[in-house]
């Protein structure tokens, strides 16, 4: 993309209400418009992040075996009313009236529809097992939202839906989804920790949380150190097989967010391996048994000829708050930080004098050969000073920056720097095209 037909809104101070990093820096890179509290237009910038986000998630999804489907925003109250939850979930759902008087909500969750769509076509244990997910907006009304997309009351969410017969089968969907998002996490170059959490209003007895450490957080976490460093699985997991001992190796070592603290159990591990510190939450797995199956009538038919509740859980990642917490996590004084795997653009192809025909034909070059090896470059081939061209690359966050001028081409070469470390160095321009695209 050439940056004279981009819409980048760049600006240079941030707004006064934004109280974290990464609103800060979402907003001054032209990612995001705030339209109302907790409700932003996504800009082209913040666009290409999300989908590449959303695109990672859904890899990593249909690799565990669950199966896509896209369930409405806007939902039947009479659904939550069969589960209990119309009148108890609280002033964050939102509720509304249609023009025939009939009872609708913008859907916080999916728990209901999906039940309500596996009561419909399900019949049989041999149907199962089953995992459903949904990429799709919800909405929560906040009492105050904040902290831009981490706590917004609009947000894309990953929501996945497991259906077993007995409790042997939605353990193994728990361990699925466990290792499921384990991988997502690190190919979105995140380190993040599963904690054993409260079920909140989602119900059942097991719950873990993944919490990214990072100062702005707002929970409150206790691990162990260890927890950092342990191997996650890689592309050849075979989520078919035995996945306890991977999810057990997790599991066995302290971690808690501050609800579930055992004060106790921490002060038990060596001193050097506690971390006491402040985590952003990157998504949450139940398992909750018959909580819906039961009072929607969610059954199937046994071999017995009995039929008896499904047993279920519920698996959310939020894909947008993800793109506050990568940045929260991977950031600068200069700007952000993007992992390769969701930057906006692969490189930055910067010309210091577009007027100068020699200059040009060299950003033409590496711009033409960037993107035939699919990096996807955004070429700077304004007249804006280079100082302003340095700030803007630097606050958008791609990881490589290619920055050819005329004195530069007259020795043979170009400066090749690579955001994350700020290392730069003069190589010729094959040299620098060759670097970028090693891995693509």
């Amino acid at each position: 993309m050439r940056l004279s037909r981009y819409f980048l809104p760049i600006l240079k101070e941030a707004p006064k209400e934004a109280e974290i990093v990464s609103h800060r820096l979402m907003l001054r890179a032209g990612m995001m418009r705030q339209q109302n509290a907790g409700i932003y237009s996504w800009l082209p910038l913040g666009l290409k992040v999300l989908k590449k986000i959303e695109a990672v998630v859904r890899e990593e999804q249909d690799r565990s075996g669950a199966v896509e489907i896209l369930m409405p925003s806007i939902q039947p109250a009479d659904l939550w009313r069969e589960s209990g939850r119309y009148d108890a979930y609280g002033k964050e759902m939102l509720r509304i009236v249609d023009r025939h008087e009939r009872e609708m909500l913008y859907g916080p969750t999916a728990e209901e529809v999906v039940t309500d769509i596996f009561r419909t076509y399900v019949r049989s244990y041999r149907d199962l097992p089953l995992n459903l997910y949904n990429i799709q907006w919800k909405f929560r009304d906040e009492v105050r939202p904040r902290f831009g997309v981490m706590r917004g009351r609009e947000f894309l969410m990953k929501d996945a839906y497991s259906f077993d017969v007995d409790q042997a089968g939605a353990l193994r969907a728990y361990h699925k989804m466990f290792v499921a998002y384990l991988r997502t996490y690190k190919r979105l170059g995140l380190t993040a920790i599963p904690m054993r959490a409260d079920t909140g209003p989602i119900g059942g007895k097991l719950s873990h949380e993944f919490i990214i450490l990072a100062s702005t957080g707002e929970s409150a976490v206790f691990c162990d150190k260890d927890l950092l460093d342990l191997p996650v699985p890689g592309e050849d997991v075979d989520f078919e097989g035995d996945l306890s001992p991977v999810v057990d190796m997790f599991t066995s070592r302290y971690a808690a967010t501050d609800e579930m603290h055992d004060e106790a159990a921490f002060a038990a591990l060596p001193e050097e391996r506690r971390v006491s510190a402040r985590g952003i939450e990157v998504g949450h797995i139940f398992s909750f048994g018959t909580k819906y199956s039961e009072p929607m009538g969610a059954k199937v038919a046994m071999p017995d000829g009995s039929e008896q509740p499904v047993i279920m859980g519920s698996y959310g990642i939020g894909v947008s708050r993800l793109i506050g917490a990568i940045i929260e996590a991977s950031h600068d004084d200069a700007g952000i930080i993007w992992p390769e795997s969701v930057a906006p653009f692969g490189a930055g192809v910067i010309s210091l004098r577009p007027d100068d025909a020699a200059v040009t034909a060299a950003c033409e070059d590496a711009y033409a050969k960037l993107s035939a090896a699919g990096k996807d470059p955004l070429y700077d081939d304004t007249a804006a000073r280079p100082g302003a061209k340095f700030a803007s690359m630097d606050l958008i966050g791609l990881p490589w920056q290619i920055i050819i001028g005329p004195k530069g081409l007259a020795d043979g070469v170009v400066e090749l720097k690579r955001r994350a470390t700020g290392d730069k160095e003069l190589v010729s321009l094959e040299s620098a095209i060759a670097r970028v695209t090693e891995k693509a």
